[in-house]
């Protein structure tokens, strides 16, 4: 980049934060205008001709519209069955939870064995808990006692670009059709292995199961690795889009006439910042659920996050930030489902979230969580499915 065009972008990046924070002062000076004595002595504002930034963003806020966005989760507790905890087994990253049949159904990923990560023999063991899975799913009665029914998508033969894993999936009901979308590895599975995003479709969540020859999503192509060594993730030349080496949790949402792929992106030498792992989402959208996904110009759509937990309300999309980065453990919205803003906080989501569909999303903007399933490492080598539970919570 020449000294110029650095000196133009910089000029025009202070020229729209300089507008941009205007606009704000201008909210919120209306704002005060039309505060109340009441509204001011209940926020402890005494001198309202001096107002800090802080005291601005207090008198724009709306107690009214903002209750209905606080949650607060229960502890996890155990399930029943075939997904109780079973030692060897790794069972993790619940899909959401759907109705059909008169059963609730979930899909998640399945692996066996001790994880001996990078320093062993790649070829022939696992170097993560999620390797080496394939995608299994149970059904149940009553979302206790849990009946494991199944392979639903299995890794693909040698030379495919789902060979080693398939894992993390999410399922999608539209016009009578199942979609399962998914995270997919190639062998060897090292620690610049570039993750990609697979599809199967079914017109029955029984099965089967009908593959897509090619990924669906994949890493942006733009960053650089700095040397040879393939086990070193953090050396780069160049580092390029926020979903350079990975993109991953994926989870596809009619909106819109379209359908929007959502996914977590990681990029090539990833860092670790103030707020944890550099984490953030981004979001795919076709025509149709099969595809072509075009990545949004508007790409990253977050700032934090980790796995992919989203779902309708009120004409837009919700988001349920967690883990990593600065706005984590956040409960975000968008009316176009790209530009989000922060409407509550969250104490310890749980993580992996798969949420139940089968509840009302658009009565109460927090009410696809009230029950759900996600996981819990029992010890370094195996995960269990677990179930949730959160009530409202405004005041504490």
């Amino acid at each position: 980049m020449t000294n110029t065009l650095a000196l133009l972008l910089i000029g025009a990046l202070t020229f729209s934060c300089s507008e941009q924070a205007s606009k704000e002062t201008t909210v919120a000076e209306n704002a005060t205008n039309q505060v109340t004595a009441e509204q001011l002595d209940h926020l402890g504002i005494t001198n309202p001709d001096h107002l800090s930034a802080a005291s601005k963003r207090a008198l724009t806020w709306s107690t009214e519209d903002r209750e209905p966005w606080y949650v607060e989760f229960s502890g996890m507790q155990p399930l029943k069955g075939d997904l109780a905890y079973e030692e060897g087994v790794v069972r993790r990253d619940p899909s959401a939870i759907i109705q059909e049949n008169g059963k609730y159904y979930v899909w998640y990923s399945k692996s066996t064995g001790e994880t001996q990560g990078f320093e062993g023999d790649i070829e022939n063991e696992k170097v993560f808990p999620w390797d080496r899975c394939d995608i299994w799913y149970a059904t149940s009665d009553d979302g206790w006692r849990w009946k494991e029914e199944g392979i639903a998508v299995q890794r693909g033969e040698t030379g495919s670009y789902d060979d080693r894993s398939v894992f993390t999936t999410e399922i999608m009901k539209h016009d009578g059709m199942y979609y399962l979308c998914y995270q997919t590895v190639k062998s060897p599975y090292n620690k610049r292995v570039k993750n990609q995003v697979g599809l199967a479709w079914s017109n029955s969540p029984d099965g089967p199961w009908t593959k897509s020859k090619e990924p669906i999503l994949s890493p942006a192509d733009n960053g650089e690795w700095k040397g040879d060594d393939p086990n070193d993730r953090f050396a780069v030349l160049k580092k390029g889009d926020f979903d350079s080496h990975k993109v991953h949790d994926p989870c596809i949402l009619p909106f819109k006439g379209k359908f929007y792929l959502y996914y977590k992106g990681e990029q090539m030498g990833e860092e670790i910042t103030f707020g944890g792992r550099q984490i953030r989402h981004g979001v795919a959208i076709a025509d149709n659920p099969k595809g072509p996904y075009v990545k949004s110009v508007y790409n990253p759509i977050s700032n934090s996050g980790h796995e992919i937990c989203v779902w309708p309300y009120n004409g837009g999309i919700t988001s349920l930030i967690t883990t990593d980065g600065p706005e984590r453990n956040t409960i975000q919205w968008a009316a176009d489902g790209i530009n989000f803003e922060i409407m509550s906080s969250v104490r310890t989501p749980p993580h992996a979230i798969g949420i139940n569909r089968s509840l009302d999303t658009e009565t109460e903007p927090v009410g696809a969580l009230k029950w759900g399933l996600t996981h819990v490492y029992n010890n370094k080598d195996y995960q269990s499915i677990m179930r949730f539970s959160s009530n409202r919570k405004v005041k504490y």
